[in-house]
């Protein structure tokens, strides 16, 4: 997962709200509205990223 937002470098928390392309693009959710919710690198739809939990 990426750690960015690809549009305005924002750190992203694994485990924080990100949205991402099915080609995994990642941006922030502000950007993602800015955006209307479409990737500016392939035109597909931004949904809510998965959070990943840590394995012990």
């Amino acid at each position: 997962m990426r750690e960015r937002c690809e549009r305005c470098e924002v750190a992203l928390d694994v485990a924080g709200d990100a949205r991402i392309c099915s080609y995994e693009c990642t941006f922030c959710s502000e950007c993602s509205a800015e955006m209307d919710g479409v990737c500016p690198n392939c035109s597909g739809g931004l949904v809510v990223r998965p959070t990943r939990i840590p394995r012990s």
